[in-house]
Protein backbone atom coordinates (compact mmCIF):
# COMPACT_ATOMS: atom_id res chain seq x y z
CA UNK A 1 0.00 0.00 0.00
CA UNK A 2 1.01 3.60 -1.04
CA UNK A 3 1.80 5.87 2.14
CA UNK A 4 -0.70 7.53 3.84
CA UNK A 5 -1.41 10.98 3.64
CA UNK A 6 -1.10 13.12 6.40
CA UNK A 7 -4.38 15.12 7.68
CA UNK A 8 -6.52 12.12 9.31
CA UNK A 9 -9.36 12.09 11.82
CA UNK A 10 -8.92 8.84 12.77
CA UNK A 11 -9.09 9.16 16.49
CA UNK A 12 -10.35 12.53 17.02
CA UNK A 13 -13.54 14.04 18.21
CA UNK A 14 -16.30 14.20 16.19
CA UNK A 15 -16.19 18.30 17.06
CA UNK A 16 -12.54 18.30 15.98
CA UNK A 17 -13.25 16.74 12.61
CA UNK A 18 -16.15 18.68 12.14
CA UNK A 19 -14.23 21.41 12.42
CA UNK A 20 -11.48 20.46 9.54
CA UNK A 21 -14.59 19.82 7.52
CA UNK A 22 -16.61 23.38 8.18
CA UNK A 23 -13.35 24.91 6.78
CA UNK A 24 -13.49 23.49 3.53
CA UNK A 25 -17.28 24.40 3.38
CA UNK A 26 -16.47 27.47 0.80
CA UNK A 27 -13.98 25.10 -1.12
CA UNK A 28 -16.95 22.57 -1.85
CA UNK A 29 -19.71 25.26 -2.20
CA UNK A 30 -17.62 26.38 -5.20
CA UNK A 31 -16.57 23.60 -6.46
CA UNK A 32 -20.40 22.05 -6.99
CA UNK A 33 -21.59 25.25 -8.88
CA UNK A 34 -19.75 23.67 -11.51
CA UNK A 35 -18.15 20.33 -13.95
CA UNK A 36 -19.69 16.70 -14.04
CA UNK A 37 -18.89 13.54 -13.28
CA UNK A 38 -18.65 10.30 -15.51
CA UNK A 39 -19.34 7.33 -13.24
CA UNK A 40 -18.22 3.52 -14.83
CA UNK A 41 -19.20 0.57 -13.45
CA UNK A 42 -16.60 -2.29 -12.89
CA UNK A 43 -19.02 -4.90 -11.28
CA UNK A 44 -19.88 -5.91 -7.66
CA UNK A 45 -19.08 -2.40 -5.80
CA UNK A 46 -16.51 -1.32 -7.84
CA UNK A 47 -16.58 1.73 -9.43
CA UNK A 48 -14.12 4.64 -11.57
CA UNK A 49 -15.29 8.33 -11.16
CA UNK A 50 -13.67 10.60 -13.51
CA UNK A 51 -13.93 14.07 -13.55
CA UNK A 52 -11.96 17.56 -13.26
CA UNK A 53 -9.25 15.86 -14.39
CA UNK A 54 -9.23 13.68 -11.86
CA UNK A 55 -10.01 9.29 -12.01
CA UNK A 56 -10.34 7.44 -8.75
CA UNK A 57 -11.45 3.94 -8.40
CA UNK A 58 -12.83 2.13 -5.44
CA UNK A 59 -12.86 -0.91 -3.91
CA UNK A 60 -11.27 -3.30 -7.25
CA UNK A 61 -11.59 -6.74 -6.84
CA UNK A 62 -10.65 -10.44 -7.31
CA UNK A 63 -12.73 -12.46 -9.88
CA UNK A 64 -13.89 -15.48 -7.83
CA UNK A 65 -17.04 -16.03 -5.78
CA UNK A 66 -19.54 -13.39 -6.68
CA UNK A 67 -17.55 -11.79 -9.21
CA UNK A 68 -16.40 -14.84 -10.76
CA UNK A 69 -17.47 -13.82 -14.38
CA UNK A 70 -16.55 -10.13 -14.38
CA UNK A 71 -13.34 -9.04 -16.03
CA UNK A 72 -10.71 -7.71 -13.41
CA UNK A 73 -10.63 -4.22 -13.07
CA UNK A 74 -7.54 -3.40 -14.24
CA UNK A 75 -8.29 0.18 -15.27
CA UNK A 76 -5.98 3.67 -15.54
CA UNK A 77 -7.02 5.82 -11.89
CA UNK A 78 -4.90 8.61 -9.93
CA UNK A 79 -6.30 7.57 -6.71
CA UNK A 80 -7.86 4.15 -5.41
CA UNK A 81 -10.06 4.16 -2.56
CA UNK A 82 -10.33 0.58 -0.48
CA UNK A 83 -13.25 -0.38 1.59
CA UNK A 84 -11.78 -3.40 3.29
CA UNK A 85 -9.08 -5.68 2.90
CA UNK A 86 -10.39 -9.50 2.43
CA UNK A 87 -9.13 -11.99 0.07
CA UNK A 88 -11.58 -11.04 -2.66
CA UNK A 89 -12.26 -7.36 -2.02
CA UNK A 90 -9.36 -4.87 -2.06
CA UNK A 91 -7.46 -6.06 -4.79
CA UNK A 92 -4.71 -2.67 -5.46
CA UNK A 93 -2.24 -4.92 -7.03
CA UNK A 94 -1.14 -5.20 -10.49
CA UNK A 95 -3.01 -1.66 -11.27
CA UNK A 96 -1.88 0.35 -14.48
CA UNK A 97 0.47 3.24 -13.78
CA UNK A 98 1.44 4.32 -10.38
CA UNK A 99 -2.02 5.34 -8.17
CA UNK A 100 -2.28 6.65 -5.18
CA UNK A 101 -4.08 4.06 -2.73
CA UNK A 102 -6.20 5.17 0.47
CA UNK A 103 -7.59 2.21 2.98
CA UNK A 104 -8.22 3.69 6.08
CA UNK A 105 -10.55 5.78 8.21
CA UNK A 106 -9.93 9.66 7.97
CA UNK A 107 -9.42 12.99 6.18
CA UNK A 108 -7.11 13.05 3.43
CA UNK A 109 -5.77 15.84 1.27
CA UNK A 110 -4.70 14.31 -2.27
CA UNK A 111 -4.94 16.23 -5.85
CA UNK A 112 -5.97 19.31 -4.21
CA UNK A 113 -9.43 17.83 -2.69
CA UNK A 114 -10.75 16.48 0.16
CA UNK A 115 -11.53 12.30 0.98
CA UNK A 116 -12.71 11.21 3.74
CA UNK A 117 -12.61 7.44 4.77
CA UNK A 118 -15.83 7.02 7.79
CA UNK A 119 -15.43 3.53 9.36
CA UNK A 120 -18.39 1.18 9.71
CA UNK A 121 -19.01 -2.53 10.17
CA UNK A 122 -18.30 -5.00 7.31
CA UNK A 123 -20.85 -7.48 9.25
CA UNK A 124 -23.99 -7.63 11.75
CA UNK A 125 -21.55 -8.55 14.72
CA UNK A 126 -19.75 -5.62 15.83
CA UNK A 127 -17.14 -6.49 13.01
CA UNK A 128 -16.14 -9.45 15.30
CA UNK A 129 -16.24 -11.30 11.62
CA UNK A 130 -15.31 -9.61 9.16
CA UNK A 131 -13.82 -6.43 10.64
CA UNK A 132 -14.31 -2.83 9.46
CA UNK A 133 -15.26 -1.43 5.95
CA UNK A 134 -14.26 1.95 5.35
CA UNK A 135 -16.92 4.12 3.43
CA UNK A 136 -15.53 7.17 1.05
CA UNK A 137 -17.02 10.41 1.00
CA UNK A 138 -15.52 13.10 -1.78
CA UNK A 139 -16.78 16.27 -3.89
CA UNK A 140 -15.62 15.53 -7.78
CA UNK A 141 -17.04 17.73 -10.27
CA UNK A 142 -19.45 19.14 -8.58
CA UNK A 143 -20.96 16.26 -7.29
CA UNK A 144 -20.73 14.94 -3.46
CA UNK A 145 -20.72 11.51 -3.52
CA UNK A 146 -20.35 8.66 -1.25
CA UNK A 147 -19.78 5.30 -1.54
CA UNK A 148 -20.72 2.67 1.52
CA UNK A 149 -18.66 -0.05 0.04
CA UNK A 150 -19.80 -3.26 1.91
CA UNK A 151 -21.28 -1.39 5.10
CA UNK A 152 -23.42 -4.09 6.40
CA UNK A 153 -24.42 -2.35 10.49
CA UNK A 154 -26.86 0.23 10.84
CA UNK A 155 -25.59 4.03 10.13
CA UNK A 156 -24.94 5.56 13.25
CA UNK A 157 -25.66 9.45 14.17
CA UNK A 158 -22.13 10.51 14.17
CA UNK A 159 -21.42 8.09 10.77
CA UNK A 160 -24.76 10.16 9.41
CA UNK A 161 -23.79 13.66 10.76
CA UNK A 162 -20.05 12.94 8.62
CA UNK A 163 -21.57 11.00 5.51
CA UNK A 164 -24.68 14.21 5.15
CA UNK A 165 -26.48 14.42 2.26
CA UNK A 166 -24.86 13.07 -0.68
CA UNK A 167 -25.40 14.02 -4.09
CA UNK A 168 -24.93 10.27 -5.37
CA UNK A 169 -25.09 7.34 -2.82
CA UNK A 170 -23.38 4.13 -3.79
CA UNK A 171 -25.16 1.15 -1.66
CA UNK A 172 -24.90 -2.38 -1.37
CA UNK A 173 -28.49 -3.59 -1.66
CA UNK A 174 -27.93 -8.08 -2.28
CA UNK A 175 -26.93 -8.75 1.31
CA UNK A 176 -25.08 -12.27 2.61
CA UNK A 177 -23.13 -11.72 5.41
CA UNK A 178 -20.37 -8.98 4.51
CA UNK A 179 -23.37 -6.03 3.51
CA UNK A 180 -26.89 -4.64 3.63
CA UNK A 181 -29.79 -6.87 2.27
CA UNK A 182 -32.44 -5.19 0.14
CA UNK A 183 -34.28 -4.11 3.32
CA UNK A 184 -31.39 -2.31 5.32
CA UNK A 185 -30.26 -0.70 1.68
CA UNK A 186 -33.23 1.18 2.26
CA UNK A 187 -32.88 1.70 5.97
CA UNK A 188 -29.67 3.42 5.27
CA UNK A 189 -31.62 5.23 1.86
CA UNK A 190 -33.92 6.80 3.83
CA UNK A 191 -31.32 8.03 6.34
CA UNK A 192 -29.18 9.71 4.13
CA UNK A 193 -31.76 10.72 1.47
CA UNK A 194 -29.28 10.66 -1.47
CA UNK A 195 -30.69 13.15 -4.99
CA UNK A 196 -29.67 9.81 -6.62
CA UNK A 197 -28.58 6.09 -5.58
CA UNK A 198 -27.23 3.57 -7.55
CA UNK A 199 -27.41 -0.01 -5.65
CA UNK A 200 -23.87 -2.07 -6.03
CA UNK A 201 -23.31 -5.67 -4.75
CA UNK A 202 -25.63 -7.96 -5.89
CA UNK A 203 -26.01 -10.92 -7.51
CA UNK A 204 -25.47 -11.22 -11.20
CA UNK A 205 -24.63 -13.73 -14.14
CA UNK A 206 -20.60 -12.92 -12.86
CA UNK A 207 -21.77 -15.67 -9.93
CA UNK A 208 -20.67 -18.67 -9.15
CA UNK A 209 -23.57 -20.93 -8.05
CA UNK A 210 -21.91 -22.44 -5.83
CA UNK A 211 -20.08 -19.62 -3.98
CA UNK A 212 -21.94 -16.87 -3.99
CA UNK A 213 -24.82 -16.11 -1.20
CA UNK A 214 -26.02 -12.67 -2.56
CA UNK A 215 -29.69 -11.63 -3.94
CA UNK A 216 -30.68 -10.38 -7.29
CA UNK A 217 -31.37 -6.92 -7.77
CA UNK A 218 -34.65 -7.45 -8.51
CA UNK A 219 -35.50 -7.75 -4.41
CA UNK A 220 -34.30 -4.41 -3.85
CA UNK A 221 -36.02 -3.33 -6.45
CA UNK A 222 -39.08 -4.67 -5.66
CA UNK A 223 -38.84 -3.20 -2.13
CA UNK A 224 -38.30 0.48 -3.19
CA UNK A 225 -40.61 0.98 -5.93
CA UNK A 226 -41.50 3.97 -3.99
CA UNK A 227 -38.66 5.77 -5.81
CA UNK A 228 -38.39 6.57 -9.03
CA UNK A 229 -36.61 4.11 -10.69
CA UNK A 230 -34.64 3.94 -13.83
CA UNK A 231 -32.00 1.64 -15.85
CA UNK A 232 -29.21 3.31 -16.97
CA UNK A 233 -28.67 0.88 -20.33
CA UNK A 234 -25.13 1.46 -19.72
CA UNK A 235 -21.81 0.92 -17.11
CA UNK A 236 -21.14 4.54 -17.52
CA UNK A 237 -23.39 7.53 -16.15
CA UNK A 238 -22.90 11.29 -16.13
CA UNK A 239 -23.81 13.99 -14.21
CA UNK A 240 -23.85 17.74 -13.46
CA UNK A 241 -25.29 19.33 -10.68
CA UNK A 242 -27.83 20.93 -12.69
CA UNK A 243 -29.40 17.25 -13.85
CA UNK A 244 -29.64 15.95 -10.26
CA UNK A 245 -32.94 15.54 -8.96
CA UNK A 246 -34.02 17.79 -6.58
CA UNK A 247 -36.80 16.88 -4.42
CA UNK A 248 -36.64 13.24 -4.16
CA UNK A 249 -34.05 10.03 -3.84
CA UNK A 250 -33.85 8.64 -7.88
CA UNK A 251 -32.57 5.26 -7.80
CA UNK A 252 -30.44 4.21 -11.16
CA UNK A 253 -29.65 1.35 -11.78
CA UNK A 254 -26.07 0.53 -14.08
CA UNK A 255 -25.42 -2.20 -16.65
CA UNK A 256 -22.50 -4.44 -16.88
CA UNK A 257 -20.75 -5.05 -20.17
CA UNK A 258 -20.16 -8.89 -20.41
Amino acid sequence: MKRRQVIRYAGASLLGTLGVLATSGKERYYAQSRGSVSIQWLGHTCFRFSGDGLRVLVNPFRTLGCTKGYRLPKVDANLVLIGSQLFDEGAAENLPGNPQILFEPGVYQVHSRQFQGIEIDHDRVGGRRFGKNVTWQWTQGGINILHLGGAAAPIGIEQQILMGRPDVLIVPVGGGPKAYNPQEALQAIQALRPKIAIPSHYRTQAADPAACDIVSIEEFLNLASGFPISRVGSDTLTLSPGNLPQNETAIRVMSYRF
